[in-house]
């Protein structure tokens, strides 16, 4: 398991949202970059340096610090879709090669390169931006039923990550809510909500929507 990029945007137009900019548009770094935990949501500040998001109301924040994707997924993606798909192209920080990111428990705890600690936190939800940074009608939609969303870290021990570094997964919890359960319950499979309780490291919010679910 390992790193192919470590991928960081470059700001542009957002007229998907009717905001100023957005910075979906990521490409790989030539060299290292520094991880370390975001401040509060609301600033637009993320676990990258020289990285940012625009949309502060709904991204970024310690539980959205960095953005994981598998390579084996955009490939099946570039299948699908009939395109080539570069590192970077769906939003993500972390291109990785190796590891299933899907099936990552929410808790997880991967290092990577000699220093990071990075935690499984939740499931990307897409949104316009997504939609029409790939010109794709109907992409929300395609991708939800896919359920193959990637996964949000927060960031435990900062430090420099760098491609090619490798992955090892130090730490996995005893329950069974995956990045992808927790997708499904979150889009198209409300039922599933209950089921995440059980992971203690889920965002405050998914885990009162999940209550919620549980006592209606």
């Amino acid at each position: 398991m390992k790193l192919l990029s470590v991928n960081i945007g470059r700001p542009r137009p957002n007229p998907w949202k009717g905001l100023a900019s957005t910075g979906i548009d990521k490409r790989p770094a030539d060299g290292p970059v520094t991880v370390t935990a975001p401040g509060p949501k609301g600033t637009g500040a993320v676990g990258l340096a020289g990285d940012r998001v625009h949309d502060v109301k709904h991204h970024g924040g310690p539980d959205q610090a960095v953005y994981a994707y598998a390579r084996e997924d955009l490939d099946g993606w570039e299948t699908e879709l009939d395109r080539p798909l570069p590192n970077g192209i769906f939003g993500e920080n972390l291109t990785t090669q190796g590891l299933d990111v899907n099936e990552a428990l929410i808790g997880e705890r991967w290092r990577i390169g000699p220093d990071v600690v990075l935690e499984v936190s939740c499931a990307r939800l897409p949104c316009a931006t997504f939609q029409g940074w790939l010109e794709r009608e109907g992409w929300i939609k395609q991708f939800t039923r896919a359920a193959r969303p990637g996964a949000y870290l927060r960031v435990i021990e900062p430090g420099d990550i760098r491609a090619t570094d490798p992955i090892e997964i130090v730490h996995r919890p005893d329950h069974e809510a995956t990045v992808a359960l927790v997708f499904r319950a979150m889009t198209l499979e409300p039922n599933l909500l209950p089921r995440l309780l059980a992971a203690d490291a889920l965002p405050e919010e998914i885990k009162e929507r999940a209550r919620r679910r549980t006592t209606a």
